[in-house]
Formats: C-alpha cells, sequence, structure tokens
C-alpha cells in the first residue's frame, strides 16, 4: 500500500461536548473545557453473559481521563462555569468528584476546592486532586454533611460554582453515556444496571434514553437496575441513612441529593433498586477483575453485584441484553485490591523454579 492510499484507523476523538454538541446546554460562542472525555468503550462480558443467559456488556466508565464517569459531567459543569464568569468551584466528595473537579478546573485555570469526609477517602483519589492543585479541606462528618457545607458555601458566594451532581451541568454531560451505547449496540439494552450513591449518574442515564427515544432514534427503554450498598442503602429502604457505612467508599452517601429523579428514573423504567452487601459486591468485584479482565473499584461492582441477583430471583430474563456501567477504576483504590494478599516467596533465578511456580513442570 503507497502512502496516498494510507486511510487513518484511528480517528480523534473531540470530546462529548462537541461530539454531542447538538444536544448539549452551550452556546456557540463558548469556550469548551475538556480532557476528552467520553467514548469509552462497551465491553461484552462472556464470563457474566454465562452465568445469566443474557448479552451484558461493562460500560468501563473508568477509562474516562481521570478513571471515573465524574469527567463526563464535570466537562459540561466546568465549561458553564467558565463561560459565565465563575472565580472557582467547589464540591463535597468521596473521592472522584474530587479528582474530576480539581483536573477540569485547572485545564479552565480555575481555583478548585474540595470538602471530604474526615477518613472516608480513598488513597488513590485523594493523591488526584492534591497533584491537580485542589484545595483539599477535610470535613468532620460524611458526605452529606460535606454537601450541605458545599451548598451553603456556593450559596453565599456566587463566584464559586458547585459542581456536585445537583448542578444541573453535570447531568447533562452524564447523559451521553446513554448516547455511546445506544450508538454501539444500535437500540436500547432491555435492562441497565449501575452502582447509585449521590444518585444523579442514573438521573443521567435515564434522561439520555428518554431524549433518545423521544427523538425516535430507539423505540423502547430500558428497564434501570440501580444498586447500592446494603450499609448506605437510603433508596431501598425509603429514608435516609444517617452514618452509611460500606466497603464501597464512591456510594457511602445516606441522603441522595438526586433522591427524587432516581426514584423517578426507577418508577418511570419499571425498573427497582436493589441493595447488595459488601460481601456480594466483593465477590462482584473480583469476578469482573480475575474473568473478565476489567479492574473496577468496589463501588463500580456493585452493579455486577445487583445483576447477579436479579438474575437469581428471575426479574432478569434469559435472553436480555444487560448493560452494566462500572463507574471507575480499580487503581483508584489499590488498598481493597491487596486485602489479603498472600505473602509472595521469592524463587531462585531459574526457568524450572519458573515454570513449578506456574504449575507446568
Amino acid at each position: 500500500m503507497t502512502d496516498s492510499a494510507h486511510r487513518p484507523v484511528h480517528q480523534g476523538w473531540p470530546g462529548l461536548i462537541e461530539a454531542y454538541r447538538d444536544r448539549m446546554p452551550v452556546q456557540d460562542d463558548w469556550r469548551i473545557v475538556t480532557l476528552h472525555e467520553g467514548a469509552t468503550p462497551l465491553v461484552a462480558a462472556p464470563v457474566l453473559s454465562e452465568i445469566t443467559g443474557c448479552q451484558v456488556y461493562l460500560k468501563v466508565e473508568g477509562l474516562n481521563p481521570t478513571g471515573s464517569f465524574k469527567d463526563r459531567g464535570m466537562t459540561m459543569a466546568v465549561t458553564n462555569a467558565v463561560n459565565n464568569g465563575k472565580k472557582a468551584v467547589l464540591c463535597a466528595s468521596t473521592g472522584n468528584t474530587s479528582a474530576s473537579a480539581a483536573a477540569y478546573a485547572t485545564r479552565a485555570g480555575m481555583t478548585c476546592a474540595v470538602l471530604i469526609p474526615e477518613g472516608k477517602i480513598a488513597m488513590g483519589k485523594l493523591a488526584q486532586a492534591v497533584m491537580h492543585g485542589a484545595q483539599v479541606i477535610q470535613v468532620q462528618g460524611n458526605f452529606d454533611d460535606c454537601l450541605e457545607l458545599a451548598r451553603k458555601v456556593t450559596a453565599e458566594f456566587t463566584e464559586i460554582e458547585l459542581v456536585n451532581s445537583v448542578n444541573p451541568a453535570r447531568i447533562e454531560g452524564q447523559k451521553t453515556a446513554s448516547f455511546e451505547i445506544v450508538d454501539v449496540l444500535g437500540k436500547a439494552p432491555d435492562i441497565h444496571a449501575l452502582p447509585v450513591g449521590n444518585a444523579g449518574n442514573i438521573t443521567a442515564y435515564w434522561k439520555g434514553y428518554r431524549e433518545y427515544h423521544a427523538d425516535g432514534v430507539i423505540d423502547t427503554l430500558p428497564r434501570m437496575l440501580g444498586v447500592q450498598a446494603a450499609g448506605a442503602a437510603p433508596l431501598v429502604n425509603g429514608a435516609p441513612v444517617t452514618d452509611p457505612e460500606t466497603i464501597a467508599t464512591a456510594i457511602r452517601i445516606g441522603s441522595p441529593a438526586s433522591w427524587n429523579q432516581a426514584v423517578a428514573a426507577k418508577d418511570e423504567s419499571n425498573g427497582q433498586f436493589r441493595a447488595a452487601t459488601d460481601e456480594k459486591i466483593l465477590e462482584a468485584y473480583r469476578l469482573v477483575a480475575g474473568r473478565e479482565g476489567v479492574f473496577v473499584e468496589p463501588a463500580s461492582a456493585a452493579s455486577v453485584a445487583g445483576l447477579l441477583a436479579a438474575h437469581e430471583d428471575g426479574w432478569v430474563e434469559a435472553g436480555s441484553t444487560v448493560v452494566c456501567t462500572v463507574t471507575g477504576n480499580g487503581l483508584k483504590d489499590p488498598d481493597t485490591a491487596l486485602l489479603g494478599m498472600p505473602e509472595v516467596d521469592a524463587i531462585p533465578v531459574d526457568p524450572v523454579a519458573v515454570a513449578r511456580a506456574l504449575g507446568v513442570s
């Protein structure tokens, strides 16, 4: 093949705002703040498909620039903030939001401050916020306390933009994951399972599916399966949880800010909320990494734990097309991955010893 006949295989991705600009609330003259987020892979999950009798896919959001789905909303929230003259951004976070807010604020040339619950954040996520130059403030309370404080600060000081998922711009950015799924599958899945913490993501996915449906892009809508950790399951229990506790730190939230919207997504889609114990979340976490080859943080695996439980009780019909959103990269929380790791013994510099260790000699 000559150089003149070469056709580029890899095409540049402009970021989700430019990719779906006709569906995004941006002005023609706005400066877009992007790290080229979005376009994450929809990975077939053959092991989960075999277990459930369904065609299961993983929407791998840990491959966004800062390693979580938060980047989808943050590109839109920070773009909105900078073009409306805001001077700084502020968020409450269990980790992923702080990492994303810090990165996009830096990209925009803005100041960023993050409020984190004392002692309740995975170190990988905190490291990101620090490296991106955010002002990290620990609060003597849980995530819900942090969010309430952030609301009060931004209400009093209007030059600071609150970039948690209560910000409508965040939802607009996050809805694009639904567009991508439909664009790849050529249809909506029958069931969409995802972790639920502050409930912005289930709100956003449902909004995206409804927009495509209203415009005739899809003929059907999925049932939404929202999965919470058993120790932080206010939507399942129907009441806020005062002191939420779970190993899945990203969804350790007792009073979701998007409560009403999440309930609407569940009801309108004929879906359900489920609670998964830490034990079941960790089983799914190890299954996805060890057999599907996708390393996610513990909270991400809640979607898979919920799917497996829903399959066991018959809620998921065999033959269904199912998408599980796995929201964050496993490297966000390496400590959990290393729990119970056996001690590694040294071997001689000897090929036979290596083969013996592999059980092939």
